[in-house]
């Protein structure tokens, strides 16, 4: 059974989108564009309605936050870039073959849901009461997703770590800090491009310096990033969000986890340009074992043909006839839409309760050992589950080893994300229009 899922959290532009949903989203009288189209890129146009309506959006978050607006042709040129680049990599999709069914994007959407503590129906009321058409959130999730799985595709291909890479990390100061403290980093990133003459590279380092002048004498660093940055967080004001020190990226991760909060470090230079780091928040202290749990479950899912009531049927059936006595490996094995864990019997084996959906996660949480729980229902359909056995585990080396790999990829992503959007974005036709 699938936990969180990593393909539905990394869709930070629908969450975005999301979060602006529950602010206004009346027009303003300082974003108004005429229809027609602001840019052709290859294949594709951007629209100057999809500019505006992305402007508003983006403008009605930041009011939302607290945040002071940047001038309105910053703010339309930043979101316009976010909008070329999203054309680009919906394009490479559509070349790929890449497709989000209806169901899968369904799921998604519940798991968004779920993550706000709230029902699919209670979800999709609240969007539209907020004037915010559900047909049109749905579209901008399955955009998100597409694009997500573009890029897992093209950047991971150019990430490769040996062995040598993950024993060091273990070893150094870094990686054994990697499951302690969090950090919250600010990031705001002057790009120069790779063919830029010497006196355009001055300019950006003086500018750095500028922004780091003006950020030690107490300037916003949210409303810097959004002025200045060409970051892909740059319309969430630089914040990179919580982070492990081991998931930081390595440009500047050494540098990040020496400063105290508030405090904002010297101009790192990079290929992509200068960086410009803050430490915005910390917290957590480090942690030697884990609680872990041993489940076994049988999943009923709705489908073309049986209704989500059929299935709340049937599961409230196999219940029924488990507490009876009949066998739960045997009726997993012949019921069960979960195929990772069907023909072992349901049994997912030792793992986080935080790997699963919420709602199953609160279950393995509240039965006790060797008891059935009633049935319930998540994200990936209707449920039971019995509780094998719990335990407070110290980490294995498998284990860390596991964590090191993924910590090291997570980095590399982020650092070769930014170069593969330079090197998409320089080789398509962009064509912008006044």
């Amino acid at each position: 059974m699938d936990g969180n899922g990593a393909a539905f959290t990394s869709i930070r532009r629908c969450l975005m989108i999301a979060a602006a949903c529950f602010a206004s989203l009346a027009a303003h009288a300082e974003v108004k564009l005429l229809d027609g189209i602001v840019a052709v890129v290859d294949e594709d146009v951007v629209l100057a309605s999809e500019l505006d309506y992305r402007t508003r959006a983006v403008r009605d978050q930041l009011v939302a936050s607290g945040q002071q607006m940047p001038p309105v042709d910053i703010l339309i040129n930043q979101v316009l870039e976010r909008l070329i680049l999203e054309s680009i990599q919906l394009q490479m999709g559509e070349r790929a073959g890449v497709r989000i069914d209806d169901e899968t994007l369904t799921r998604a959407i519940a798991g968004i849901a779920e993550r706000n503590g709230m029902t699919i129906d209670a979800f999709i009321a609240q969007v539209e009461s907020e004037g915010f058409p559900y047909p049109r959130f749905r579209e901008e999730v399955r955009r998100d997703m597409v694009i997500s799985r573009v890029q897992g595709s093209q950047v991971n291909r150019r990430i490769s770590l040996t062995e040598q890479e993950i024993e060091s990390f273990l070893e150094s100061p870094l990686g054994q800090r990697a499951l302690s403290d969090e950090y919250r980093v600010g990031h705001i990133l002057l790009e120069i491009a790779r063919d830029a003459p010497p006196a355009a590279k001055r300019a950006a380092e003086e500018e750095a310096d500028e922004i780091i002048g003006l950020l030690r004498s107490g300037s916003d660093f949210r409303e810097l990033a959004i002025e200045r940055s060409a970051s892909a967080s740059a319309l969430e004001g630089g914040d990179m969000g919580w982070r492990k020190a081991g998931a930081l990226p390595s440009l500047f991760a050494e540098a990040a986890v020496a400063l105290e909060v508030g405090q904002t470090a010297d101009p790192i230079r990079s290929e992509s340009g200068f960086h410009i780091i803050q430490l915005l928040d910390k917290r957590g202290v480090g942690i030697e074992l884990v609680d872990q749990v041993n489940v076994r479950h049988i999943l009923i899912q709705p489908s073309e043909i049986r209704s989500d009531e059929q299935a709340h049927e049937l599961i409230k059936e196999i219940h029924d006839r488990l507490a009876a006595g009949e066998d739960f490996g045997d009726l997993a094995r012949v019921y069960s839409d979960d195929p990772g864990s069907a023909l072992a019997g349901g049994e997912l084996g030792w793992a986080e309760p935080e790997r699963y959906v919420e709602s199953f996660r609160d279950k393995t949480r509240e039965v006790e050992i060797g008891e059935l729980s009633e049935p319930f229902r998540s994200t990936h359909g209707w449920h039971v589950l019995e509780v094998l056995e719990r335990r407070e585990q110290d980490l294995s080396e498998e284990a860390k080893r596991s964590t090191a790999l993924n910590i090291l990829r997570n980095r590399r992503f982020e650092e070769e994300l930014q170069s593969w959007y330079q090197e998409i974005r320089s080789e398509a036709y962009v064509d912008i229009r006044n």
